[in-house]
């Protein structure tokens, strides 16, 4: 029985068509991305090149930049595949004009270029403001853990790392010793591979050494500083405010403080009951009653005084402080799911949902971020074009804080309360009109306005303005875990990847596709 199919011979000569301009649509994003490496300013990636004839030619570093940017779009960070794609892939034959970079150099193009990268991403708003999608009129700040090149379970404390730095260090002189013994054991001036790699550790492990140094700085000027303000409290005779410290030894700090203040303010009242004693006594009368005695909150201290000092005597020694030996600048974070080794990624977002402005840090606390982000919005729209002020800024209840509500700045909706629990408050109170009531607190006058017919309007917006920048990143593209290690380099890497959300929306305007809705 005869078939009719269409023939398929794989030994015919010539299958694609001669030139690369027509192996690909015109629409395609490949040549979008190459239209948009021309249009921005790439002279601090050439700078890294002189032209003095001397070594190996490198690669174009437009080509290099371009085939970056594309792969960021695809959601495909790994070098060695990316090397692959310029033998097989049709787009990545285009951008690469059929040369094919190993996968070392890729890597290399990315570190080299570190900061290059970073100060791309004003390159990429500025196109984004010529086509008019980097409105800053209503931006929505959020962040969102992303996980470390690196495993929670390798936390050490100092003991520890000095430990493996003397069985490095031991390792180094024995293998020095054999060297001398035996010249010719190493023929090149390199060190033995698995020596190389220990050099590698040992400056991660110094690495980690220092910022174990600096958290126990950090930590020591935090309980100075929070005695200092109690011993303040105590002097001006104020009540000691704020939560219970539950470390044992500066809950002990805080109740002898507590204790003075009481003891402080009986000595004053027995002083005047005594000066008013000697004056009746000069007129030839005397006093009735008895000398003042300890009142229920002296006792009351004197009690919680007494448990601090049994607490602090029974506590167990404080946990050392650990930094994570693979990458020191990584902070254990709390998620959803739990615990992850990471950093804080930061976006701000408008309406249209291109990142304005993006920040890595490495506190777990998004409320410390609030006001570095809208000055960061505000340096990016000016260094971008951005002529428009801000209007308005959204931010969920984890930026929080009353000193974020009444700072200088744009007029903003910050929550009290997680999402749903802000929608069952606002069913249960019901809805607000006007302006908050004359004496009311940061919080209060805050709360009042989100449940303003236009604040409840305006901070829905919140949601679907920055969360499915995240989603887009981290489900659609895989950006989950951070490919390299360090600060410097995340936030490199961070770049990229809001340089590839920014790209999309762009590329989505140029077919006439509503940003905002893809």
């Amino acid at each position: 029985m005869a078939f009719n199919y269409v023939v398929n011979n794989r030994d015919q000569l010539m299958l694609m068509p001669v030139s690369v301009r027509d192996w690909l649509p015109e629409d395609d994003l490949a040549w979008f991305i190459i239209d948009v490496v021309d249009k921005i300013d790439t002279s601090a990636f050439h700078a890294l090149h002189p032209n003095d004839g001397v070594g190996r030619p490198a690669y174009d570093p437009d080509m290099m930049l371009g085939l970056l940017f594309y792969s960021y779009c695809k959601g495909e960070r790994r070098s060695r595949v990316i090397e692959r794609l310029c033998h097989t892939d049709a787009a990545y034959r285009v951008l690469s004009s059929n040369l094919t970079p190993d996968h070392a150099t890729l890597s290399r193009f990315f570190v080299d270029h570190e900061k290059a990268i970073q100060d791309s991403f004003i390159s990429i708003l500025k196109l984004c403001v010529a086509a008019g999608l980097a409105s800053v009129g209503t931006i929505a700040i959020d962040g969102t853990k992303i996980a470390a090149n690196a495993a929670l379970d390798v936390n050490t404390s100092a003991e520890a790392i000095r430990t493996q730095v003397d069985a490095l260090m031991a390792k180094v002189k024995e293998t020095a010793a054999e060297e001398a013994e035996q010249p010719e054991l190493f023929e090149s001036d390199s060190l033995p591979k698995e020596l190389a790699s220990h050099a590698g550790r040992l400056a991660r492990l110094e690495r980690a050494m220092e910022e174990i140094a600096r958290e126990e700085s950090r930590r020591e000027r935090e309980v100075e500083a929070a005695a200092e303000k109690a011993r303040d409290a105590a002097e001006e005779g104020k009540k000691v405010g704020g939560p219970k410290p539950a470390e044992p030894n500066q809950a002990l700090v805080r109740a002898e403080i507590e204790y003075d203040l009481g003891m402080d303010k009986l000595r004053q009242r027995q002083l005047c009951w005594a000066e008013l004693q000697a004056e009746k006594a000069a007129r030839g009368k005397s006093m009735t009653g008895k000398p003042p005695q300890p009142d229920r909150h002296l006792r009351k201290a004197v009690e919680r005084l007494e448990q601090a000092r049994k607490n602090a005597e029974e506590a167990p020694q404080v946990k050392s402080v650990k930094a994570n030996t693979t990458d020191p600048d990584s902070r254990i974070m709390k998620t959803k799911t739990g615990f992850i080794q990471g950093y804080n990624a930061q976006a701000a977002v408008n309406e249209n949902q291109v990142v304005i402005a993006g920040a890595i840090t490495q506190e777990g606390n998004d409320s410390l971020q609030y006001q570095p982000m809208v000055s960061a919005v505000i340096a990016a729209a000016a260094a971008a074009g951005a002529t428009d002020g801000i209007g308005l800024v959204l931010a969920d209840a984890g930026y929080w804080s009353e000193a974020n509500a009444t700072a200088a700045g744009p007029i903003r909706l910050i929550a009290t309360l997680k999402d749903h629990k802000q929608r069952t408050a606002a069913r249960l109170l019901g809805g607000t009109q006007g302006e908050p009531a004359p004496g009311a607190t940061a919080m209060e006058a805050m709360e009042h306005r989100l449940r303003t017919p236009e604040g409840t309007q305006a901070y829905a917006k919140r949601s679907h303005t920055v969360e499915p920048v995240f989603g887009n990143l981290k489900e659609n593209k895989g950006f989950t875990r951070f490919r390299r290690r360090g600060l410097d380099a995340v936030k490199s890497e961070w770049a990229l990847m809001t340089i590839a959300q920014n790209l999309g929306k762009l590329f989505d305007h140029s077919r006439g596709v509503n940003p905002a809705v893809t």
